[in-house]
């Protein structure tokens, strides 16, 4: 399997590399930060590919390159907006694009909040073409007690999204 993890924005950046190092490693793990990303997190990263947003040609941006799925934790609200509108300026938006043309799993964590009308409306949007919107929302079943904790339920959540096995929270009983 083949999955490609994107963080755009900036404020919540950790959720999309914490999200990266916990993918099993019998996957093959492509990370784009865009420049935002990169100003606030710079970090090691080991069996990963990682790509440069300016680079549209990359390997990640062909439908050929056979990628599974993606996901874009955190998702700025101007990344979610130029999906919806098929602006594929870069290589996170170029490969959001192909991951639709392709129909293949794509989850956008938009990560502001409040929600204003017309992020609601790209959303809406983006979901009914079968685009998974999933913020990095808590639940309070799974009894977490730390800010680790919270993390490994969303990404838990995520991971369940992509028919990935986790044991990163605690499940309803």
């Amino acid at each position: 399997m083949k999955i490609v993890v994107a963080t755009s924005g900036a404020s919540g950046v950790n959720l999309g590399v914490k999200t990266l190092e916990l993918l099993p490693d019998s996957i093959e793990k492509h990370f784009i930060m865009t420049q935002n990303s990169q100003t606030v997190l710079t970090k090691e990263l080991k069996n990963t590919t990682l790509h440069e947003n300016e680079n549209i040609g990359a390997s990640i941006a062909s439908g050929s390159f056979g990628v599974d799925a993606m996901i874009i934790a955190p998702c700025s609200m101007n990344t979610l907006a130029k999906i919806a509108c098929g602006i594929a300026d870069n290589l996170v938006t170029r490969t959001a694009a192909v991951m639709i043309k392709e129909q293949k799993k794509l989850i956008l964590a938009p990560r502001e909040m409040p929600f204003s009308a017309i992020a609601l409306e790209n959303m809406h949007k983006l979901a009914s073409l079968g685009i998974i919107i999933a913020p990095p929302v808590m639940a309070y079943y799974s009894e977490q007690q730390s800010l680790d904790e919270m993390e490994n339920f969303i990404i838990g959540k995520w991971f369940d999204l992509l028919g990935i096995e986790n044991n990163l929270y605690k499940r309803w009983e």
